[in-house]
């Protein structure tokens, strides 16, 4: 076994270590010089003495508030531990040592840092604090809670944060202000910027409590917005910090602009729809194409005044699937898997249920360059003709295409084919029941959901799977069960979306690594536990280049599509948003998607939507609809809802 495993390496260290000399003689030096900005490829966008970001209105007024909705409740202030549900805006006093830009696959620029140094083989970094640092109780941020931050949040903190600051192995302070981080992998590029994601905790306030456990008093924190009034499980308001430290940053100009941003809890997405058209909230993203397509027929929305508006996006739409569990025996035989993929019919749901908005998703990392495409071109064979012996002859010869339909509701031959497969890996129909050939045993498996908009979705799937004499159930259970049992990977079916950036790296691990599949919290749902994977995945992070960034992501994202561990669903290339017209945006909207960090409130239109009267016929027409509707608005959330998907979303927009 153990020359198998070095044998299963050595391809791979083979390429890392060519890339590493490469790398260092390349440069010349050893040691970087402080920046103001570090890009994981190339150089940043922004030079040293840029003012704004290109997408931001730097002169956007201060004031008015923004109110928003969200599904079931809250019971806690702490997002980065994996025990109970966050309040929204949980982490918006939290800041990081840099943040990144909306117009750039992978760039960061100094937030708490000022500066940044690295040497060419980014070994490690050290980040110079900015000496106007600031805890909203006035203390300064010191090298000594950028430690604590790192030690806390691996030792305590969500399982993620293992996996994905692994690879920094000592922090030393040196100075009040200065801290250095060395790393195991002098070859992965993007350490020093996964290091300049770390949210940076407050020492001296959680010294005396125990960060591993749920609060509901509002940690302290340094950003542009603090809690200033909660009732749990009904409403979280946050006030903009009028003494902000970093208010004048350029990373900050022309952002955080609402004084006030008020999230009210209610029962389920139905109740916000109504809400919003009554005018209690005033923002929606939605995500529903039959909501989007019937749902907002209103003369408010006809006149104007609640504004239903596509933006248009290019980041990557990452994976959205039905996820089979492959830790269960039922599951473990891909060709299983790949069968169960005949039954459903896209094309039937897209037409009859999602009016033709979505688009089918065919890779990992849809709607970007890092999709795989056609078949694997000259690097992406040189980086996967060592394991040839061990990957599917698909990946070699094939375009990977989803099972599709003709769209009728009854996919005869894709049934067809599912038998076949089926067949040839030891199923038999007995009695109009699909059984193990050698157990008798029935196929028999639970899809579990969330949400109860998914079950429109899931039952014709059902209903065909049913056709292959496969007894399949859905279960809907309530947020509390549904992230306990994700947590223990205690489930057959979920639906599940893995998002991505532009610039993929260490997450990855955590999506798809061994050593993921066996800890409990991580986000390897699918079980994928596979040396070829992992090598692939440590390709990806070390990727010295663009190009070869993107020829190393398209192998991982083809191996993983011929390994059929998921059945994927679809995306779409717009954002749907609906909104009272009492905003405006900047003229530029960023790749990756506008955010309402961006927005700002204008009194004038405000007061054109009262003089108007849209929101009093809005309320108007609330109060003589449905009465359940109305009596669920005014109390609220009672269920629980989303967990944390832990901070890959540092670098792009949810």
């Amino acid at each position: 076994m153990a020359n198998q495993l070095y044998q299963t390496r050595e391809p791979v260290r083979a390429i890392l270590a060519v890339t590493l000399l490469l790398t260092v003689f390349a440069s010349g030096v050893a040691r970087g010089e402080p920046a103001h900005a570090i890009a994981m490829h190339g150089e940043p966008k922004y030079g040293p003495d840029f003012s704004h970001f290109d997408y931001v209105n730097p002169d956007a007024p201060k004031g008015g508030e923004l109110r928003l909705g969200a599904e079931g409740t809250f019971d806690s202030f702490n997002p980065y531990i994996p025990r109970g549900t966050p309040a929204a805006g949980a982490g918006a006093a939290i800041e990081s040592l840099m943040t990144s830009s909306a117009d750039e696959p992978f760039t960061e620029y100094g937030l708490i840092a000022e500066s940044i140094e690295t040497p060419p083989d980014r070994s490690w970094v050290i980040f110079t604090l900015r000496p106007e640092a600031r805890w909203h109780d006035g203390e300064p941020i010191t090298a000594d809670d950028v430690i604590f931050s790192l030690e806390t949040l691996k030792t305590k903190g969500h399982p993620f944060y293992r996996f994905y600051y692994q690879s920094i192995v000592e922090a030393e302070k040196l100075g009040e202000r200065k801290v250095r981080f060395t790393f195991a992998e002098g070859d992965n590029r993007e350490l020093p910027l996964i290091a300049g994601q770390l949210p940076i905790l407050p020492k001296h306030y959680w010294e005396s409590r125990d960060f591993a456990r749920t609060t509901l008093e509002p940690p302290l924190g340094s950003g542009p917005y603090r809690v200033a009034d909660f009732e749990p499980g009904r409403f979280v308001t946050l006030e903009r910090v009028e003494d902000y430290w970093g208010k004048d940053l350029p990373v900050n100009r022309g952002q955080n602009n609402f004084d006030i941003i008020r999230t009210d809890y209610y029962r389920d997405a139905t109740v916000i729809r109504e809400a919003l058209k009554a005018g209690a909230i005033d923002y929606r993203l939605e995500n529903q194409a039959k909501a989007w397509a019937l749902d907002y027929d209103t003369p408010a929305v006809a006149s104007g005044a609640l504004k239903k508006t596509e933006f248009e996006h290019e980041r990557p739409t990452g994976m959205q699937a039905f996820v089979m569990n492959s830790r269960r025996p039922i599951f473990s035989d891909e060709r299983v898997r790949q069968a169960l993929a005949y039954a459903f019919d896209f094309e039937w749901t897209n037409r009859t249920l999602f009016f033709g908005l979505y688009a089918r998703t065919k890779s990992y990392f849809s709607n970007s360059e890092l999709a795989a495409e056609g078949l694997p071109g000259p690097r992406e064979l040189e980086l996967l003709e060592p394991y040839r012996d061990r990957l599917p002859p698909e990946v070699f010869t094939k375009v990977y295409e989803p099972p599709s339909t003709n769209g009728t509701g009854w996919p005869r031959e894709n049934l067809r084919r599912a038998f076949a497969l089926l067949e040839e890996a030891g199923w038999v129909v007995r009695d109009m029941r699909l059984v193990n050939a050698e157990t008798g045993r029935p196929m028999s498996f639970e899809i579990l959901l969330v949400s109860p908009a998914f079950e429109r979705i899931v039952l014709p799937f059902v209903r065909n799977l049913g056709r292959l004499g496969i007894d399949a159930r859905v279960r809907l259970v309530d947020q509390s069960q549904y992230i306990n049992r994700l947590r223990d990977f205690d489930f057959d079916m979920i639906v599940s979306v893995w998002g991505q950036s532009d610039s993929p790296g260490n997450e990855q691990r955590d999506f798809w690594g061994s050593d993921a599949a066996q800890q409990p919290g991580s986000r390897n749902y699918a079980g994928v536990s596979d040396p070829v994977v992992d090598d692939l995945i440590d390709l990806v992070i070390s990727a010295p280049d663009r190009e070869s960034l993107v020829a190393r992501t398209r192998a991982l994202d083809r191996v993983l599509l011929w390994h059929h561990y998921v059945i994927p669903n679809w995306h779409s290339r717009v954002d749907r948003i609906i909104y009272w017209d009492k905003f405006q945006q900047p003229e530029i909207t960023p790749k990756n998607g506008t955010d309402t960090s961006y927005w700002w409130f204008d009194p004038e239109k405000a007061a054109a939507l009262r003089r108007g009267g849209a929101l009093a016929e809005a309320a108007s027409e609330e109060e003589g609809g449905s009465p359940g509707a109305g009596w669920y608005a005014a109390l609220g959330g009672l269920l629980l809802v989303g967990f944390l998907l832990v901070r890959r979303a540092m670098r792009r927009p949810a």
